[in-house]
């Protein structure tokens, strides 16, 4: 059996500032969110991980490399482009305010209707492209360590999608899990590599939040 641990990155300055980060966007670890990942690395103190994959954008390289430094066993990390954020076009470095005056219809199905979204408006990437590359790459994963605890790093619109892609959800009911939340634990597990199953979804509880922030979940 293959278990696949998807974590979210750490929470970052734009994600405070409610902005769209996507592909090509990038900003710093807020500095709370190193204390986050180290409530994430004693969660996850218990589970021997046979390998780990990161995106290569810096928060979730970060977050990887300094979650992997607080294991208690050492984990070879690898960097896969697969695993990069949602390409978000236009919408990035662009405020979530600024995104639904500009187009309003757009990221009301990018949030709420996948099946409507038409990605030629802002430029993205589609849903179907997306899920597509995430899919692929656990899949690979799978196939190479077919048993085990594999761990991956990556972000909340692209894991939202290529996850529950894998689970087999149609584009219609893509969203009805929810989001996803900065330094949130997600686990599948598969016994064939073809048919996976949901074992954890959107795990934050080690991270013992009081308030609820809108801005910590895509």
């Amino acid at each position: 059996m293959t278990t696949i641990y998807f974590i979210r990155h750490g929470k970052t300055e734009w994600n405070l500032a409610a902005r769209y980060q996507g592909a090509h966007g990038d900003s710093p670890l807020l500095e709370a969110s190193h204390q986050d990942i180290r409530s994430l690395a004693a969660s996850l103190a218990g589970v021997k991980f046979i390998h780990a994959y990161t995106s290569p954008l810096k928060r979730a390289r970060q977050t990887a490399e300094e979650l992997i430094a607080q294991l208690p066993t050492p984990v070879a990390l690898t960097v896969d482009e697969r695993l990069i954020e949602f390409d978000l076009g236009k919408m990035e470095g662009m405020t979530f305010s600024a995104v639904e005056k500009e187009w309003p219809t757009t990221v009301d199905n990018f949030h709420h209707h996948p099946e409507r979204f038409d990605p030629t408006v802002v430029g993205s990437e589609s849903f179907e492209e997306v899920i597509d590359r995430l899919k692929a790459a656990v899949l690979d994963y799978c196939h190479r360590y077919p048993r085990g605890n594999v761990l991956v790093v990556s972000h909340g619109a692209a894991l939202n999608a290529g996850i529950n892609g894998i689970l087999g959800a149609s584009l219609v009911n893509l969203k009805q899990r929810g989001g996803l939340s900065n330094t949130s634990t997600t686990v599948i597990q598969t016994t064939d590599q073809k048919h996976f199953e949901l074992v954890k979804w959107n795990d934050t509880e080690y991270l013992h939040r009081t308030q609820v922030d809108p801005t910590d979940t895509v």
